[in-house]
C-alpha cells in the first residue's frame, strides 16, 4: 500500500482527459488487480460459516456487482473522481458477526437498511446532506488511524490459523509460507509496476499452483458453473434486527471516513474543489450502490487507498480509467464461472494473502498517526480507546450471553466499540477540552506578567 498522504501530487493525465479504449482497459484492469477484499473477504466468510462452495462462489460475484456499481457511480456523475470501491474489513467484520448470529439474511437485509439511512443522512440537495458536515468528527488521523489498527489486530486471529492443517508441519503450512513469500517479494522487488500493486494476487497465483502440484485441488465445480447469471433479490433471504443495523450503521460510519479522506487526495492532486454539497453526492453515491449490493448479497464497499496509491504512483487520473475498471467489475460479477474458480482456491493459500493484508491494513493506520502530536491528550483519546476495543475480544462469555443482542453485537466487536470510543474521545478530549485548556493556559500566562507590571 503506497503512502497517500505524502506531498501534493500533479496529475500527468488529469481528472476529466479521456484516453484510448486500450489504454483505459489496460489501466482499469490494473486497478482491479488491487481489490483484494474482493478475492479474499467472502471466502474467508464462507470458510467461518461453512458455506457451500457454490454461496461463496454466488457472494463473489456479488461483491464484483457491488465494487462495479458504486465506482461506476463515483467515476461517473455522482462524485466525478477517479474512486475505486471495494469491500472493505468493516463490513467483512460486520457480516462475518451478524452472519454466525442471525445469519446471511438478515445480516444482509440489515446493511441494506442501514445504507437507505445513511442515503437520507447524504442527500446533496443544498443543505439536506448531514454526512459532510460532520466529516471533521469521523476523518481526523487519530481517530481513523488508530481505528485501522485496532481492525488490523482484530483480525490477526483470522488468517494465521488456517496455515496450519494439522499440529506438524505439512502441505497446508508449505503453500502459506510459499504464498507469504511469493507476496513479499513481489511488493519488495515489484518496483512501481503491476507487479507490486498486484502482490497479493500473484502470491494467491503462485501459492495454488504449488498447492495443485504437491496437494490437492478441485476445480469441479468451475467447469459446472454456467456462463451467465442476473444476480438475485435478497439470494440469502430477508430479515432485518435492530441490533444489526447498529452494526452496519457504524461500518457505515467507518467508511464514511475513509471515503472522504480519499475524496480530499484525489481532489488535491487534481486542482478540484471539494465542497460540502460534492462530499454528499460521493457518500450519497456509495451509500446507493452499497445498498443495491446489500440487496444482491454483496459486501459494501469503500473507497480503496490501494488504488489512490495507483493513481498516485501512475500520474493517471482521468475517472475513465476508473469507470472502466467498474465496468469490467460488473461484467465479472455476471459471470458465475469467475466466483466459483474464486470459491475454489486453496484455503491455507487464501489464509496466507490475508494475513498478509490485514498486516497491511494495520500498519497503514501506524502511518496515519505518525502524524499526530502525541501529547497527553493524543494518548488518552487513542490509548484508551485501542486497549479497550482489543480487551472486548477477551469478554468472559457467561457475561456477553447474557447481555442483549442489542448490546451483545457492539461490545463483542473491538472494531465497533473503536468506533464508538475513538469517536467520543476525540469530540471531547480534543474539540472541547483542548480549546478550554488552552484558553485556561493563555490566561495564566498573562496573569503574572500583569501582576509584575502592578507592583
Amino acid at each position: 500500500m503506497q503512502d497517500t498522504h505524502g506531498e501534493e501530487q500533479v496529475l500527468t493525465v488529469g481528472i476529466e482527459e479521456k484516453l484510448s479504449v486500450g489504454a483505459n482497459m489496460t489501466y482499469g484492469l490494473q486497478h482491479l488487480l488491487a481489490l483484494t477484499g474482493i478475492f479474499l473477504f467472502p471466502v474467508l466468510i464462507g470458510q467461518a460459516l461453512k458455506l457451500d462452495s457454490s454461496v461463496i462462489g454466488y457472494m463473489i460475484q456479488a461483491c464484483f456487482l457491488t465494487t462495479g456499481l458504486v465506482t461506476v457511480l463515483q467515476s461517473g456523475r455522482m462524485l466525478r473522481l477517479p474512486v475505486v470501491q471495494g469491500p472493505t474489513a468493516a463490513f467483512f467484520v460486520a457480516v462475518l458477526s451478524a452472519g454466525a448470529s442471525v445469519g446471511l439474511g438478515t445480516a444482509f437485509g440489515s446493511m441494506a437498511v442501514a445504507g437507505i439511512i445513511f442515503m437520507l443522512l447524504a442527500i446533496p440537495i443544498r443543505r439536506l446532506g448531514l454526512i459532510g458536515y460532520v466529516n471533521k468528527f469521523i476523518s481526523p488521523p487519530i481517530v481513523y488511524g488508530t481505528l485501522l489498527i485496532i481492525i488490523g489486530a482484530q483480525l490477526a486471529s483470522i488468517g494465521l490459523k488456517n496455515w496450519f492443517g494439522s499440529a506438524g508441519i505439512g502441505i497446508n503450512f508449505i503453500a502459506s509460507l510459499v504464498t507469504v513469500l511469493c507476496v513479499l517479494v513481489c511488493m519488495v522487488v515489484g518496483g512501481n509496476t503491476m507487479v507490486r500493486r498486484g502482490a497479493l494476487l500473484w502470491g494467491i497465483l503462485i501459492g495454488t499452483i504449488f498447492y495443485s502440484i504437491f496437494g490437492t485441488t478441485d476445480f469441479s465445480a468451475v467447469a459446472s458453473a454456467s456462463w451467465f447469471s442476473l444476480p438475485g433479490v435478497f439470494p440469502f433471504g430477508f430479515g432485518v434486527s435492530i441490533p444489526i443495523v447498529i452494526l452496519m450503521l457504524l461500518a457505515f460510519l467507518q467508511a464514511s471516513a475513509e471515503a472522504v479522506g480519499m475524496y480530499t487526495l484525489l481532489t488535491k492532486w487534481g486542482k478540484q474543489q471539494l465542497s460540502n454539497e460534492r462530499v454528499n453526492r460521493g457518500l450519497f453515491g456509495e451509500f446507493l450502490g452499497c445498498t443495491l449490493g446489500a440487496i444482491f448479497g454483496g459486501l459494501g464497499t469503500t473507497s480503496y487507498p490501494e488504488n489512490i496509491g495507483i493513481v498516485r504512483v501512475s500520474g493517471i487520473g482521468s475517472r475513465y480509467v476508473t469507470m472502466t475498471a467498474g465496468i469490467l467489475a460488473i461484467v465479472l460479477g455476471l459471470i458465475p464461472k469467475v466466483g466459483m474458480f474464486i470459491a475454489s482456491l486453496p484455503g491455507p493459500v487464501l489464509s496466507a494473502a490475508s494475513t498478509i493484508l490485514f498486516g497491511i491494513i494495520a500498519i497503514s493506520g501506524v502511518q496515519m498517526v505518525s502524524k499526530v502530536v502525541w501529547d497527553e491528550l493524543n494518548l488518552v483519546v487513542a490509548g484508551a480507546s485501542f486497549i479497550i476495543s482489543l480487551g472486548t475480544m477477551y469478554l468472559p462469555a457467561e457475561l456477553t450471553t447474557k447481555l442483549p443482542l442489542a448490546i451483545q453485537s457492539v461490545v463483542t466487536q473491538p472494531m465497533l466499540v473503536g468506533v464508538v470510543l475513538l469517536i467520543s474521545l476525540n469530540t471531547i478530549v480534543n474539540m472541547w477540552l483542548r480549546p478550554l485548556l488552552a484558553r485556561r493556559t493563555e490566561r495564566e500566562a498573562i496573569l503574572p506578567e500583569a501582576t509584575s507590571e502592578v507592583v
